[in-house]
Order: structure tokens, then sequence, then C-alpha cells
């Protein structure tokens, strides 16, 4: 297939969640249509069977953080992932829910009962959920402050430099934390994070995205996956997306990441589906094949690359 003919396919018989994106992102059209698909996905599809599962007090699966992938905040970030409007009256409830459960460690924030530290993945999440939606609390901006204080001298950051002083950068810790930001400043944010963001970039640049900057070899074979959602994890997709949605300029070091997405490219023109992480999961979005989501995703971080 052609360029054309793929997102042609991907606008065919898809979720509201894939073709809003696709309209806004990879086809030529008016936005009013891509606004319109968008405001859908609360009442239609995936979107609507999310939401359905919340029950009255605004929690998913009983539980804020565990089990995954079917716990109240892996289910808001599924959410925002789709593309829920912000403002969203179920959302706001889960968010609340969520910044009333957390606990208040020195700033930052836990789910856990016995763990004597904040988590800073688990804060980064809360602070993406919170921008994204539009849940006004009076402690966000101080926890934006902590996030930027969590963050190490090669620009990324690490969970564990809370539990064991680890001080290099983790690349799961540094794009959930990046992406916060990056939204949090995309929407209400007062406190200046155009620093940290650069700095993070620059840390994912030295190691060429997905390599070790000492010998150049690859990290994790994982990275070369890119399973929807990707949760916690990173992959190169998931970087790449991070440099597109910041505004970055195409670098050369991502090159090597580029090419991954290109080799993984099937003879069809798309990209197949990668097995998800192991969990609950609310419904089966996709099966083996090819993947809508992985084809929207590799896409548009392609289109950005060869602008």
């Amino acid at each position: 297939m052609t360029d054309d003919e793929v997102v042609e396919w991907l606008l065919r018989e898809s979720d509201p969640a894939i073709r809003w994106q696709v309209m806004s992102d990879l086809a030529s059209g008016r936005p009013e249509d891509s606004d319109r698909e968008r405001s859908s996905i609360a009442h239609r599809g995936w979107g609507r069977q999310l939401l359905a599962a919340q029950d009255e007090s605004g929690i998913w699966a009983g539980a804020l953080y565990s089990p995954k992938w079917t716990s109240t905040t892996y289910t808001l970030l599924l959410l925002q992932r789709l593309g829920l409007p912000a403002g969203n009256s179920q959302a706001l409830l889960g968010c609340r829910q969520l910044w009333t459960g957390a606990r208040f460690v020195g700033g930052g924030l836990t789910f856990a009962k016995t763990v004597p530290t904040a988590e800073i993945c688990m804060t980064g999440m809360l602070v993406s959920l919170t921008s994204y939606f539009g849940y006004g609390d009076d402690r966000l901006d101080a926890t934006v402050q902590w996030l930027l204080e969590q963050q190490l001298d090669d620009g990324g950051w690490n969970c564990e430099s809370l539990r064991t002083g680890s001080r290099h950068g983790s690349f799961n810790t540094s794009i959930v934390v990046l992406e916060s930001l990056l939204t949090y400043q995309c929407t209400t944010g007062q406190v200046p994070v155009d620093d940290a963001l650069h700095r993070g970039r620059e840390f994912f640049l030295r190691h060429r995205l997905f390599k070790s900057h000492r010998t150049g070899d690859m990290i994790d074979p994982a990275f070369t996956r890119f399973p929807f959602p990707p949760q916690w994890h990173f992959d190169v997709v998931r970087g790449l997306e991070f440099f597109r949605l910041s505004g970055a300029e195409p670098d050369e070091r991502l090159s090597d990441a580029v090419a991954v997405v290109r080799a993984a490219r099937s003879r069809d023109a798309t990209w197949r589906h990668y097995r998800p992480y192991p969990g609950r999961y609310w419904m089966t979005m996709e099966s083996k094949g090819p993947s809508r989501w992985s084809t929207l995703r590799c896409l548009r971080v392609l289109q950005w690359w060869d602008r």
C-alpha cells in the first residue's frame, strides 16, 4: 500500500480514538471533522467501555495504582492516550480520587503505604493526568517543582535515586517525567520547565535514544518493541513521540532509532501488533496482524522526521 492507502485503512472502521488522531496528524481534512471524532470518544468504542467500568466513587478496579493495568491510574493514562477531551467529568472525578488517596512525602507522591520515599514515576503520572484533564489542585505547582529537583546531573530521572542513591537516569522514569512536564507546560503550567525539558532531551540524545553512551550498544532489545499502550515502559517510538510533541527539530543522534522504526515496517506498509505487557486489561483493542496503533504512531514520527 501507498502511504495514502495506509491512511485510508487507518480511517476505515476504526475506533474514534484512532480516527481523530489520523485526521488531525496524517490526513488533510477539516479540523472540525477531527474535533467531532474526538468528542465521540466518551460515547463510542474503547473510551465508552473504559468509562463504563468506573464505579460510582470514581475509581476503576477498586484501586488507585494496582492492579496493573486496570487501576484508576492506568485507566486514566489510557484514556489520555486515546484522546478523551479535557474536562470530562468522570476523568476529573478519577483524578480527584488519585490526589486524595496519594500520600505526600517530601513534596512528591506515592500510593505505597510502607515505602518511606515518594515515587518519581507515580508523581509524574499524576502530574500528567491532572494537567491533561484540567483537574485543579493547589498542590500541582509545588509537586512539579519537586519533580524538577529530582532531575539528575545527566539530565535524566531515576526512581532508584531516592531509594538507593543511583545517579544515572533511567529511560523508563525519564520518559514518564518528561511527558508529564511537557503536558504540564502545554496546559496550565506556571512553573518554568523549559530547562528541564532541554536537559532531558539531551540525556536521550547522548544515548542516541536507546543505546549506551559508553559502548554504543543497545541497552535493552525491548526498547525496539512498541506495544500500545506503553504503560510505564520506554521504547524508541515513545521516545520519538516525545521529541515530536515537544517541538524539537530532528537531530542526527535520533537517526538510529528512526532506522529501527523503518526496519519494523511490514511489506504491506503497515506495522505489526506487539504483544502487550503482562497484566490485566479491560479489553483487547487489537490482535495479531497489522496494527492501527503501531502504524499510526510510526507514520506520525516518520512524518515529523521526514518533513
